[in-house]
């Protein structure tokens, strides 16, 4: 038996992996909304060769030299492990593999995208990026990337995390980003939301309106997005095009995939290279995505056209919603505390390719104590939804004997996130 499948760095996959080739009907094009031209204003406020791989309809874009040589020494390829011992806890007869994008230099999946979009705004010279981070992943891994690229970095952090996870801002700070809790006093939008809620948590709608907002006013700057859009889903993909290549070095099937989805690009990274397979006929694979209860927007959000950000300043993309001015609750999932989805994740949602499941927070703190006794590592409360997930799915399969292969895309640890895991500890957590 193998516990740890793992790749040399020659493997590292050459290219990206584009779903917008496969769909299975057109995805809907975003829009402006009504009296406004949104659209004509995305060449201001990204990167450019991101806008075009946005857009791409091409299957595979090649990665760069540059990048990929990045994504190797920073450690790529991550391994697949099995869970034998939370497998042996459960009883169950099913086999449960977890990829670890927790091994990344800033704990999470989020590198792989931080380093593309910085390696193409430094080729377009661009001086300084601007962005948004719930629980802080994102934030770690733009600064870091937008310091090897020796660009400026400026990340606007939904206060609520800024406030729980203070040593998120202290990683941030060594790579040389510039860190503001948000609502800030940075921006328009921010000032006009604390002069009407002094004591408002923030949320990702309103981080990222800032955000953008401080991209719009220099042209040396560009906003870049840490998930939700198609083009970090497609930088993700090295995630899922790994892990095909490790399932058949141990000759395995996925019967069940999961992955906790906020924006959706950890889920589409990991998932997508296979969710193709079930597109075209050749795959039975059940795709599990685990959120929040309170934040559910593929379980409760309507599939319509919406707004990005909290004030407007993007265009409406259609995706499952909970509206644009939806404010979650402070959990301690703050990467997941997003009123919509990907594009992609939702129209493959509504055509019946994707599967929701919520998660209440003091099962996700459950799951996660649960999976750092038996395998040794402390998931991030992010990822404690996913592992939550395929917990309920082995237990199923000890009831009725089923010998599953379940795989999960375990997206970042925990090791900052100890104010939730102590909270739980000591009964004081809310539940969701």
């Amino acid at each position: 038996m193998e516990y740890k499948i793992e790749l040399t760095s020659d493997e590292v996959t050459k290219k990206w992996y584009n779903i917008n080739a496969d769909l299975p009907v057109e995805l809907p094009a975003p829009k402006n909304s009504e009296g406004k031209d949104q659209l004509s204003t995305l060449p201001d406020i990204f990167v450019e060769e991101c806008l075009k791989q946005e857009m791409t309809t091409d299957r595979y874009v090649t990665i760069p030299n540059e990048v990929r040589e990045l994504y190797q020494r920073l450690g790529r390829p991550t391994p697949l492990c099995r869970a034998k011992g939370l497998e042996e806890k459960l009883n169950t007869p099913a086999k449960i593999y977890y990829k670890r994008e927790d091994t990344s230099p800033t704990g999470s999946h989020k590198l792989n995208s931080a380093i593309a979009q910085a390696y193409y705004a430094k080729k377009e010279g661009v001086e300084r990026l601007t962005t948004e981070t719930g629980a802080g992943q994102w934030g770690t891994a733009l600064s870091l990337a937008a310091s090897m690229m020796d660009l400026e970095a400026t990340v606007y952090m939904v206060k609520v995390s800024f406030n729980q996870k203070p040593f998120r801002k202290t990683i941030m700070q060594l790579y040389d980003g510039n860190v503001y809790a948000s609502p800030s006093n940075n921006t328009e939008v921010g000032r006009k939301i604390l002069k009407e809620t002094p004591d408002h948590p923030g949320s990702l709608g309103i981080a990222i309106s800032e955000a953008v907002e401080d991209a719009l006013n220099d042209e040396k700057v560009k906003y870049t997005l840490g998930s939700v859009l198609n083009h970090v889903i497609l930088h993700q993909t090295v995630i899922g095009q790994e892990i095909k290549t490790q399932l058949e070095k141990v000759e395995e099937t996925p019967d069940t995939m999961i992955a906790c989805t906020g924006g959706g690009s950890n889920f589409g990274g990991a998932l997508f290279p296979f969710i193709k397979d079930k597109i075209e006929g050749n795959s039975e694979t059940e795709f599990l995505a685990a959120e929040p209860a309170a934040c559910p927007s593929l379980t409760e959000g309507e599939y319509r056209y919406d707004f990005g950000d909290e004030v407007g300043f993007t265009p409406l993309f259609k995706m499952f919603t909970l509206g644009h001015d939806f404010v979650a609750p402070s959990v301690h999932a703050g990467g997941l505390r997003y009123h919509g989805m990907n594009a992609q994740v939702s129209l493959l949602r509504k055509e019946g390719y994707i599967t929701p499941r919520t998660v209440k927070q003091t099962e996700v703190f459950e799951a996660g104590k649960l999976f750092a006794q038996t395998e040794g590592v402390v998931p991030a409360p992010e990822t404690c939804h996913a592992v939550k997930v395929a917990i309920d799915e082995a237990r199923k399969c000890k009831q009725t004997g089923e010998e599953k292969t379940i795989v999960v895309n375990f997206s970042g640890h925990g090791l900052l996130d100890f104010k939730g895991y102590e909270s739980y500890l000591d009964g004081t957590l809310e539940d969701s």
